[in-house]
């Protein structure tokens, strides 16, 4: 574990591998962390042929610095700018997963050139505004008058703020034509709960490549984290390797 210390003296903790290009960088979900099984399956691909791979834990989740209420989409946008800047090399493959997919084609959009691949596992394009539209009246009210509410979600709770969704708001990637022509990969599972199985098509509808692939999985859940799921990944990942 190593950590990429920001220009505002916060720590992002990291874990990177030196390899061939092009490499590949894991983003994670909302409320989630780089040691999920879909990273560390990535990361044995990447030991595997040798390639430059990096995951990483955005500012108020994992083993970053912070508290998860205090940042926003645009400050774990930085977070993944900064360190596809610093810490790799070369043409670099993104792999977002749900909110990760959401942040991978912001970075795509800013550094056109290191960008050579996406790969959107359940991407969560644009999620602010169902997200709140699917909070209860007392949630809502609480945003309002308090400028923050407490969501439980099974055994863990969060804090969600109205920033959250001002920024939310000004970070939207689908309400204009997302200029990607390279390999471009998502996956999402036809039982899904958490992110509308639409949308794929909504980004796939936005962007200017003409090979945008959609590969649904009959089975699969928002985790895409089975056996099946993580073979479905490492062969979407070679997929994009051998279109580069």
């Amino acid at each position: 574990m190593a950590y990429y210390i920001n220009n505002l003296n916060q720590k992002i903790a990291y874990k990177y591998i030196k390899g061939k290009s092009p490499g590949i960088i894991f983003i994670h979900g909302l409320n989630s962390d780089m040691q999920g099984l879909k990273a560390l399956a990535i990361e044995k691909y990447a030991k595997k042929n040798l390639l430059g791979f990096l995951r990483f834990d955005c500012r108020g989740n994992g083993k970053s610095e912070g508290k998860f209420e205090n940042f926003t989409i645009n400050d774990w946008k930085k977070d993944l700018i900064d360190l596809l800047d610093n810490i790799t090399k070369g043409p670099q493959i993104l792999v977002g997963s749900s909110m990760g997919g959401w942040l991978m084609m912001l970075a795509a959009r800013e550094r056109k050139r290191r960008i050579c691949g996406l790969l959107g596992l359940a991407a969560a394009a644009d999620f602010g505004n169902n997200m709140y539209l699917g909070l209860s009246n007392k949630c809502k009210n609480e945003i309002k008058n308090k400028g923050f509410t407490k969501i439980k979600n099974g055994n863990f709770s969060y804090i969600l703020t109205k920033k959250f969704f001002v920024e939310a708001k000004k970070n939207k990637i689908l309400n204009k034509t997302f200029k990607f022509n390279k390999p471009f990969i998502m996956l999402h599972g036809l039982k899904d709960q958490v992110v509308d199985i639409n949308m794929p098509k909504k980004i796939s509808k936005v962007t200017t490549c003409k090979n945008v692939q959609i590969h649904y999985l009959k089975s699969s859940n928002h985790r895409l984290s089975s056996k099946d799921d993580l073979k479905s990944i490492i062969d979407a990942l070679g997929s994009i390797r051998n279109q580069i």
